[in-house]
């Protein structure tokens, strides 16, 4: 894991050098606001909690995380410098993971800069602080599960729009798969164990318990080993399509 932090940096750098980091980050923070102050009602609950900010992140990074991730692989494959990165005395697993924590600690970035919603529910009440940071735990893993998911759909896919759809399409699954809607399909036939298993798959359920600062270690495995799950996945597409 020498070359890894050389990746990471190669990869961060390479953010801020065009215009998408920061177009990213206004549209994140503006979105966050709209969603949090006028769609949540943040001032008609008159309650001094930032439930209304974390209860849209799933929703709203299902498109925004993407257009992170898109670039990842698909941009590599397309210009051909994937070939030039293959080349380097760099493992596999150490270019997929270099790439994805350049790309989750940008999302980190951007969620940091929303502070501000912070230090307004402090000045409005006296809010659970506790909890607040187990939300932004928790809204960061979730960033990094849409993340992985990305990661391997961009290296599935030569063209960023299509791994772009790919990845909200997938990701746009493990949200709802938790919903009546979709196990009320599954009750006629499959069993009661399925059917957990298929409402516990849902990030809606794991990130619901999280941003209400119930820290479940449950809860931790579960986006961690997705992520692990999914980079592993992005291993082997970027080894299978090394020659393409």
């Amino acid at each position: 894991m020498r070359q890894l932090p050389v990746v990471f940096k190669r990869e961060l750098g390479s953010y801020f050098a065009t215009p998408l980091a920061y177009v990213f980050i206004l549209i994140f923070l503006v979105l966050s606001g709209v969603f949090t102050f006028y769609l949540g009602r943040f001032f008609e609950s008159n309650q001094a909690s930032l439930a209304p900010f974390f209860d849209f992140h799933p929703w709203l990074y299902l498109f925004l995380v993407p257009a992170i991730a898109m670039r990842l692989w698909a941009e590599e494959r397309k210009s051909g410098s994937i070939e030039l990165l293959m080349t380097l005395p760099i493992g596999r697993f150490e270019a997929v993971v270099g790439k994805f924590l350049a790309a989750w600690v940008f999302a980190g970035l951007a969620l940091l800069l929303t502070f501000p919603m912070v230090l307004t529910v402090n000045y409005l009440g006296d809010p659970d602080n506790g909890a607040i940071l187990t939300g932004y735990l928790g809204s960061w893993l979730l960033a990094g599960a849409y993340l992985a998911i990305g990661s391997c759909m961009s290296a599935l896919a030569k063209n960023q729009v299509i791994a772009f759809i790919l990845a909200v399409s997938l990701s746009f699954l493990f949200i709802v798969s938790g919903f009546p809607l979709v196990l009320d399909a599954f009750a006629d036939w499959a069993p009661q164990w399925l059917l957990d298993a298929v409402a516990s798959l849902s990030f809606l359920v794991r990130f619901d318990a999280i941003s209400k600062g119930v820290l479940d270690l449950r809860d931790l495995l579960y986006f961690l080993s997705l992520i692990a799950a999914w980079l592993a996945a992005t291993a082997v597409v970027v080894d299978l399509k090394k020659a393409d």
